[in-house]
């Protein structure tokens, strides 16, 4: 970690000012980075004259990179520490920035926004790491509550007041200033944050591919992602940039109403989370697992896809808020496997997570952009309704066998064929929570 010598445990209001508000902030970011070209995508498409596919490959270089980043940075944090990794990797992502600032073909967009996602791809993680080392395990749920929260503001951030901004300047002075204030805050979390752990406190094993390997064998980890998954990866891959072309093309909304749109939608991620948060503790209190309530909540995320396939006209607007709110029930994988694996174990599952959900976001939001490529647009540039309810039908085929897998397990095994002994419950899926 850094430094050389241990640090007293600070208190209350400084910790969250020396530590949760600068790591916050990165996070902050990230959030508005990575959902930003939502509102810039007429823009993009218009100055560069992309299609529906080069868009999505675009904007999901981001998830990409942001994947493949969590093992190196995940090895780098326990090495260096969260203060000396996040400076590193914010000057990275602001060069990314920059060079998307001063992109002129598609390909150094691409790789631009690539740059941007790998230096973003620790934010989140660098965060937790430094809020777990310096506040009490258990006032953590609560304050990566807030955390999310922090997130969701940042989405937020990208809907309607980047439109307003594009009042005054256009999307590449956007990116200069998204540039500065993405280098400040790594800045900011070199200068303000300590520079050594608390005494007493320990690092969790350095995440490698063989330790990896030991998270995918635990049978509760393979449970829990056969369910949540690709609901994550959709909710993380389509949020972010169809909705908004969705509601532009489909029911032609202005783009002063996508954003606003797009906002009420970003925003209830914050709502949203603390919701679920309420609900699983809920549920806990009756004995129901949180394997269910995810379970429960991912029936009405497919359902709301279900209802945009059957182009429900009077409520598009509803529909775009609801995606968004229902879909925040996903972010509820990561407390599941915590609750579910050893402790030595959930540092290196929350890696194995993020690699899974953004490989699997970039799928989603690239293979959404090609199908809907596939029908050609009309001379006002939008793409028909039916391009759009083929490609949330696909969306909704495939996370239906993760749910119907779910089902079926739970239903009881008879006679002849071996039920689940207490110890094959507790490895599968005991995710049950605690009475």
């Amino acid at each position: 970690m850094d430094g050389d010598r241990a640090q007293a445990p600070m208190q209350g209001a400084t910790v969250f000012i020396y530590v949760f508000l600068p790591f916050a902030l990165g996070h902050y970011l990230s959030s508005l980075l990575r959902n930003v070209n939502a509102v810039l995508a007429p823009h993009l498409m218009g100055e560069l004259a992309l299609g529906p596919g080069d868009l999505g490959l675009l904007t999901s270089a981001f998830f990409l990179a942001f994947a493949l980043a969590q093992l190196p940075v995940g090895i780098a944090l326990d090495r260096y520490g969260p203060r000396r990794v996040q400076l590193v990797l914010m000057l990275l992502a602001a060069s990314g920035a920059l060079l998307f600032a001063r992109g002129t073909g598609y390909g150094q967009l691409v790789l631009a926004r690539a740059v941007i996602g790998a230096g973003l791809g620790g934010c989140f993680m660098s965060a937790v790491k430094a809020i777990s080392t310096w506040i009490p395990p258990a006032r953590l749920p609560t304050v990566q509550g807030y955390l999310i929260a922090a997130g969701g503001l940042g989405a937020a951030s990208a809907t309607v007041p980047v439109r307003m901004l594009l009042e005054h300047t256009d999307w590449r002075s956007l990116f200069v200033l998204m540039a500065l204030l993405t280098a400040g805050s790594g800045v900011l979390i070199w200068l303000v944050t300590p520079r050594a752990a608390p005494a007493g406190a320990t690092s969790p094993a350095v995440p490698t591919l063989d330790s990896l390997l030991d998270v995918v064998r635990a049978p509760a980890f393979r449970t829990t992602i056969a369910l949540v998954l690709v609901p994550h990866a959709v909710f993380f891959g389509i949020q972010g940039l169809w909705i908004g072309r969705w509601l532009s093309d489909v029911a032609r909304f202005p783009d002063g109403a996508v954003a606003y749109l797009l906002y009420m939608g970003m925003a209830s991620v914050i709502v949203g989370a603390i919701a679920v948060g309420m609900v699983t503790e809920w549920a806990a209190r009756r004995g129901i697992a949180a394997l269910d309530v995810a379970a429960a909540g991912i029936v009405l995320f497919v359902l709301v896809q279900a209802a945009i396939v059957c182009n429900w006209a009077p409520s598009l607007q509803v529909l775009s808020v609801l995606f968004t709110l229902v879909g925040t029930i996903t972010g509820i994988e990561y407390a599941i496997v915590a609750q579910s694996l050893p402790r030595e174990l959930t540092g290196r599952a929350a890696t194995c997570l993020n690699l899974l959900i953004f490989v699997g976001a970039f799928l989603a939001q690239a293979g959404f952009g090609q199908v809907v490529g596939l029908w050609p647009a009309s001379a006002g540039g939008h793409y028909p309704a039916l391009a759009y309810r083929v490609a949330f039908g696909a969306l909704v085929a495939v996370q239906l066998p993760g749910l119907v897998w779910y089902f079926l397990r739970r239903r009881p095994v008879k006679c002849g064929i071996a039920m689940l002994t207490q110890k094959e419950d507790y490895e599968i899926g005991s995710l049950r929570s605690p009475r």
